[in-house]
């Protein structure tokens, strides 16, 4: 797991949290905490420059000006190398208690900047860092730097908030991408590590083909409504494709059981309806983890996003600490069952030629319901008799 963890510090009560998660997991993992800050005295310096022309004309001199640039040089650079030493010395301090490995890193620079430069130059494993900073307001839900850290780094990143002494256990989202069971797989060694319960979510939505459905309905033609079949695509939907869905769902909470029985853990699985993002923060407020794991991306990852859209809003949204993972693992069990099952059943080619009248998007939700209706028959090969009890069972 995590051998060198970088925590930027701002001596924030949410930095100080940071820093206590950090010697949690370093103590566990044999891990060394770097500590970073970066102070901006060249910032301080442009905006005391700009300010020199409204200065009362006695200090507006050449010798006058000069002499005041260099006493404010002065302060500035070595009263801001003094607060960052300080705020280092205080997440030492928490790490020397429990006897961790600590490294003392500053920069001069643009806080952000300079924090993506450092995690380029130095091999880190995970940046964990506080949700807000001392800059933060009343409606704050992520600072500036967290957000732009997050979404500019490649490594693994922990946003952290102060948990309600009442929280426990880890929690993890899965929708089936790779990205989601890396999720799974750094919660489990955070959940063995940190001695806490994994509980592995996942959430399909069957509400929005029908929202989708009812606003195509609104706007189509009555020769657009012919061509575009809507009828039969409504009753696929609702019949099918939904409870497509949940055996979906359930079948990567299956593997994600599959893979904590493997780490010789234990993990509660959960399945819940609704819009993803939404029903996993009600479900979080609810269970009360104490972070939430997920990955940067789901199912619908696209090449010029930096963050999936879920994940950006638990990570925005959620009243715990979040941990985003970059990483992707597709588990041996979701390949072997699908061997498995893609064996035992066969097509016909009428069966087959019948299921691409499905939309191609959803054809495998669709083909792994009536197989498992077929499967359940005892039949080794579905045929179009099958895929008509298939959808009468169904309620067609």
């Amino acid at each position: 797991m995590y051998k060198r963890i970088m925590v930027p510090v701002d001596n924030s009560p949410h930095s100080d949290e940071a820093v206590e998660l950090a010697s949690n997991l370093a103590e566990r993992f044999r891990s060394t905490v770097i500590g970073f800050h970066a102070y901006a005295a060249r910032l301080h310096e442009r905006r005391f420059t700009q300010m020199e022309p409204g200065l009362p004309e006695r200090y507006q001199t050449p010798e006058e000006l000069e002499r005041q640039r260099t006493t404010h040089e002065s302060l500035i650079s070595n009263g801001l190398q003094i607060i960052s030493e300080s705020y280092l010395d205080h997440a030492q301090e928490l790490c020397r208690e429990r006897e961790i490995p600590f490294e003392r890193q500053m920069a001069e620079g643009k806080n952000y900047v300079e924090v993506l430069k450092e995690i380029d130059r130095d091999g880190y494993d995970l940046v964990a860092m506080g949700a807000v900073g001392l800059g933060a307001a009343p409606r704050s839900q992520i600072g500036g730097v967290s957000e732009r850290v997050l979404r500019s780094t490649e490594i693994d990143v922990a946003l952290v908030r102060k948990s309600p002494p009442d929280s426990s256990g880890i929690m993890a989202t899965v929708d089936g991408s790779p990205e989601s069971f890396k999720a799974v797989e750094i919660a489990l060694a955070l959940g063995a590590a940190l001695e806490e319960p994994v509980e592995v979510v996942s959430v399909f939505d069957p509400e929005f083909h029908i929202v989708a459905f009812k606003s195509i309905a609104d706007v189509l033609s009555d020769a657009g409504a012919e061509l575009f079949r809507f009828d039969d695509q409504q009753k696929l939907h609702e019949e099918i494709i939904d409870r497509g869905l949940e055996t979906l769902y359930q079948g990567h909470l299956d593997t994600a059981e599959r893979m904590g029985e493997a780490a010789g853990q234990r993990v509660k699985t959960t399945l819940l309806e609704g819009k993803p993002f939404q029903r996993l923060l009600d479900y979080a407020d609810e269970r009360n983890p104490k972070m939430l794991v997920i990955g940067r991306f789901g199912q619908h990852k696209t090449e010029l996003a930096d963050i999936g859209s879920t994940s950006e809003n638990l990570a925005r949204l959620a009243r715990c600490s979040v941990l985003v993972s970059t990483g992707r693992t597709t588990p041996k069990s979701v390949d072997e069952s699908t061997d498995s099952e893609d064996s035992a059943i066969s097509w016909s080619a009428e069966a087959d030629e019948r299921l691409q009248n499905v939309p191609p998007f959803a054809q495998n939700m669709a083909r792994q319901a009536i197989e498992e209706y077929a499967r359940d028959g005892g039949h080794e090969e579905v045929t179009l008799e099958i895929m008509d009890e298939a959808r009468e069972q169904m309620g067609m």
